[in-house]
């Protein structure tokens, strides 16, 4: 089953991401289930919020339920808890495969391996991956940033000219440069 996940929190947030196939049939035990389940995750220590994807009637029984919370220590303490686990074996008849999820922290949504089964790479690894994309970026987007801002007619401000800059290097990043760089170094990334 593909699991993929897109963490955007702070520093030391998380964020959940569950899947469950359902048997044909069971979408509305499926949503009485989730209309249980969902006020002990909103009252859980560290709950910021959650979104469910449901499945297209008639076409697809996977739901996929994310769950954002504050720090890793405080979504696993959810996702290990007793009442967490009381509630997956009430669901458990009426899925068509276990309960799959997987938990990201910080950056590692750029390190998402394609196979869900290959672990994330070490941080050291995920240092010297980010480190090598952005400081090519960091000497040429100026380059290219600031001629640009003055030709627009704005003001040669420090702060301005950085909040440009780290916006296009950002972006370049997360929609281009790493998802083609971390297929390139692949072999000794997930090694």
């Amino acid at each position: 089953m593909l699991i993929i996940n897109f963490s955007f929190m702070e520093k030391d947030g998380a964020t959940v991401v569950i899947s469950h196939h359902i048997n044909e049939g069971k979408h509305q035990e499926y949503e009485n289930w989730l209309n249980e389940i969902g006020p002990t995750a909103r009252n859980s220590v560290g709950y910021i919020d959650w979104q469910i994807i449901r499945p297209i009637p008639g076409l697809s029984y996977l739901y996929t339920v994310i769950i954002r919370f504050d720090t890793i220590d405080n979504l696993k303490r959810w996702m290990n808890s007793a009442e967490r686990k009381r509630l997956i074996e009430k669901v458990r008849p009426i899925l068509k495969k276990d309960d799959n999820y997987y938990i990201k922290t910080g950056l590692d949504f750029l390190f998402s391996p394609e196979n869900d089964k290959v672990k994330v790479p070490a941080r050291w690894k995920q240092f010297l991956a980010t480190w090598s994309a952005i400081y090519p970026l960091s000497t040429i987007v100026p380059l290219i940033v600031i001629p640009l801002l003055r030709t627009l007619k704005i003001p040669a401000i420090r702060f301005i000219d950085s909040l440009f800059i780290s916006c296009v290097i950002v972006a370049l990043m997360v929609y281009l440069v790493m998802p083609y760089y971390t297929r390139w170094i692949k072999k000794w990334l997930y090694k």
